[in-house]
């Protein structure tokens, strides 16, 4: 068999993010994609970003250093079901069992089958004999059995970068016999954390699909025999310190050091998502100005929240929500010189956002679910060893089964958080850097490399043992 660095990464992701002229910030996803691919080299195929009339498009190829970037456009009808409808009102609130947010749509599934064929038509005609085919996230779950169907018969992984639900909140969704068996079409699923693995069997142990779960992560299947594993994806632990240390240095980071007037700063960075736990956050740093009076116009919050998903109702009033309460906290806090919470509903570029972390005393990152959450890491990676700042993380997140030396707290409970806080800003210099040591010595054996490295062996070598 050929070697795996001969061979073509063929990465598959809703969308495409090029790198950006500007460095704006990308998502969590594009992040560990693109230093995937920067490390092996590969094509990334995907949605451009475009929108047409047409119910066809053609691919277009762009190729920057060692990576080709395959793009397709998208019919605007079909993408606003297919994404906005099915992807994003049914599997995304069903992942992070956020029920009550879940909304089908007969013509939105539809959809959602004819964008992942589309995907499998224009892929399979890029594709080589031995490239090795590696399928993101929950908005192409049926791309495997699109592509068997077509004949190809590459290896095939898939990893999702979202909670996997429990049969009991995956069944609320209508058709989720097809997803399952959708997903037994794959050589490989990789997950963030042994949760959503264990999620995934509670599934399979439904009569759904006739399956035999074997013990070394093997699962007997119809079709053959597939590998479900825990994949835990990372961060580039030496671009981040580099960046950090660099950034730290600039204008723009320094404006903003100087701007607190030698307060503490926690730092909060999400997409405005309602899974992002925002309100609750707010309303948990309104009760640390409460409870613990001596960190009034001693700290202050700064939350990054880029817009994400315009013109969708629910994330539309997300947005509403945290604008009301930071300026009701602001209004009911605030001083002549001091501003309790800085909230930018806009992204920050990935190099000051960098230097922003290295001088944050707090990160707090407290979604109600998450897959992994990169910020988390990010985070750890960009402080000075010397004089560590303190992650406060949601016990919700993936990343709290690997960052365990954090301040691990429960978004939904206000005092939690808000004593997670106050203990991290308190906490004495040499407990922060030993507990900054050992989460750092995780992210380094848990890199992105070891992410990408990890999962494409374990395609390889499950299609040798086939």
């Amino acid at each position: 068999m050929t070697e795996p660095a001969d061979r073509r990464l063929i990465i598959v992701s809703n969308r495409v993010a090029m790198p950006r002229k500007n460095g704006a910030s990308a998502g969590g996803l594009a992040v560990g994609i693109l230093a995937a691919l920067k490390d092996q080299g590969g094509l990334w195929f995907g949605w451009s970003g475009k929108l047409t009339e047409k119910s066809d498009s053609d691919v277009e190829v762009v190729r920057r250093d060692n990576i080709e970037f395959a793009t397709i456009a998208l019919n605007e009808s079909d993408f606003e079901h297919y994404y906005n409808g099915y992807s994003n009102r049914v599997l995304w609130p069903v992942c992070h069992y956020l029920l009550d947010f879940l909304h089908f749509e007969t013509e939105d599934f539809d959809a959602y089958l004819r964008v992942n064929s589309l995907f499998a038509r224009k892929l399979a005609s890029l594709l080589q004999p031995d490239d090795i085919i590696w399928v993101h996230d929950y908005h192409l779950i049926p791309l495997a059995a699109e592509l068997r169907n077509a004949g190809i018969d590459n290896p095939i992984g898939f990893f999702l970068h979202v909670p996997f639900p429990t049969f009991e909140a995956l069944r609320a969704v209508p058709g989720y016999e097809y997803l399952l068996r959708s997903l037994c079409a794959y050589d490989v699923l990789g997950f963030h954390t042994h949760r959503d693995l264990t999620a995934f069997r509670t599934c399979l142990q439904e009569p759904i699909v006739p399956a035999q779960i074997n013990g070394d992560n093997t699962i007997r299947v119809s079709g053959g025999t597939l590998v479900a594993d825990v994949f835990p994806i990372g961060v580039d632990v030496e671009e981040i310190q580099a960046l950090s240390v660099e950034a730290n240095r600039s204008k723009s980071v320094r404006r903003m050091v100087d701007s607190l007037d030698g307060r503490q700063l926690i730092i909060g960075v999400d997409r405005l998502d309602y899974s992002k736990g925002l309100h609750q956050r707010f309303l948990s740093y309104e009760r640390l100005l409460e409870k613990y009076p001596n960190t009034q116009n001693n700290v202050t919050l700064m939350q990054i929240a880029p817009p994400t998903r315009v013109g969708v109702r629910a994330y539309d009033e997300i947005r509403s929500e945290l604008e009301q309460d930071s300026g009701r906290i602001n209004g009911r806090f605030a001083s002549s010189d001091w501003v309790p919470i800085r909230y930018l509903n806009k992204g920050i570029s990935r190099k000051p956002l960098m230097g922003f972390f290295r001088n944050a005393d707090v990160g707090l990152v407290t979604p109600v679910r998450d897959g992994m959450n990169l910020v988390a890491k990010e985070y750890i990676v960009a402080q000075d060893p010397e004089n560590p700042g303190m992650l406060v993380l949601s016990s919700l997140a993936g990343a709290a089964c690997e960052l365990t030396d954090a301040v691990i707290v429960n978004p939904h409970d206000r005092d939690s958080v808000a004593d997670g806080i106050a203990m991290a800003i308190t906490m004495p210099l040499d407990e922060r850097r030993e507990r900054h040591a050992a989460m750092l010595k995780v992210l380094k054996m848990n890199d992105i490399t070891a992410w990408r490295t990890r999962f494409v062996d374990a395609l390889l070598s499950h299609r040798e043992a086939g």
